[in-house]
């Protein structure tokens, strides 16, 4: 790679490139994105998706953290006649997503490479804009992706998992093996759609309390659910949180990741109502 396009992928930013055409075409057939959408992709790098992402929709907004890769982009986007993207040398993390122009207050489509070493922190801060975020289609490291659409009662189901499916409903689109980039990762990928306008049908009365409940179920998710928001949700006595997993219907035997998102939903009410 660095006699093609002169320099090396840095590791520090996680960079691994796509490069089976195919895969893309798959990648961006799947998304599903109208004529009409604005999408703002994470990380375009080299520009594997971008042109023919940009031929679907109506703007592109890429946000690219590293310097030397605007600069390629947006040399071969002007040799390709590609006008409708907008090019954003910026950290995906630092962005204030209500102050890019191109959005007026629209929603927008999402799509990503996201790098490994980021994709959680990534994921939060979608979560955190979700009500400017309508789709978003990204490609993960199997074993996180298989943590988002992980069911109760598994190894994999966790906080992250609680947090995503509350708020969106996921869909595995695609597996990506190892092979279809450089250089190759140690893992392969899955292509996840996160749909922000469809998130889990029940709310909850208070998020910030629902959150802490997750969070503190799953702190020490080897012991009893008694034990472990016994220790972490230090405003209620042992009692006071018997009396809501009495009042949820909850075993206070149980183990975090054997309830469903209904069970914590009915215990963060239940706990609202013994405080």
């Amino acid at each position: 790679m660095k006699r093609e396009y002169g320099f090396r992928p840095k590791k520090s930013l996680g960079q691994h490139f796509l490069k089976d055409k195919e895969i893309v075409r798959e990648i961006i057939n799947k998304a599903r994105f109208d004529p009409a959408d604005r999408v703002l992709e994470i990380g375009p790098g080299l520009g594997a998706l971008t042109p023919l992402l940009a031929k679907g929709v109506h703007h592109v907004i890429a946000v690219e953290k590293d310097s030397r890769l605007t600069d390629m982009l947006n040399k071969r986007l002007s040799a390709e006649k590609i006008e409708n993207v907008h090019l954003i040398n910026e950290d995906i993390l630092k962005l204030d997503f209500s102050r890019i122009p191109s959005l007026h207050g629209r929603k927008v489509g999402v799509i990503g490479n996201l790098p490994y070493n980021i994709s959680s922190p990534i994921l939060e801060k979608l979560v955190e804009n979700r009500h400017m975020v309508n789709r978003a289609v990204l490609m993960l490291q199997s074993e996180l992706a298989g943590r988002l659409i992980a069911n109760p009662g598994t190894k994999a189901f966790g906080a992250m998992t609680v947090f995503i499916q509350y708020d969106a409903r996921v869909s595995p689109l695609l597996h990506v093996p190892k092979e279809a980039f450089h250089p190759r990762p140690k893992v392969d990928s899955m292509v996840l759609e996160m749909d922000f306008q469809r998130p889990y049908p029940e709310r909850t009365e208070d998020d910030v309390k629902f959150r802490t409940v997750v969070k503190g179920a799953f702190a020490q998710r080897r012991k009893t659910l008694l034990n472990s928001l016994k220790n972490t949700l230090v405003s209620y006595t042992r009692e006071e949180i018997l009396a809501a997993l009495e009042r949820g219907d909850i075993d206070p035997k149980r183990r975090a990741e054997t309830l469903t998102i209904e069970d914590f939903l009915r215990l963060t009410s239940a706990l609202i109502a013994v405080s």
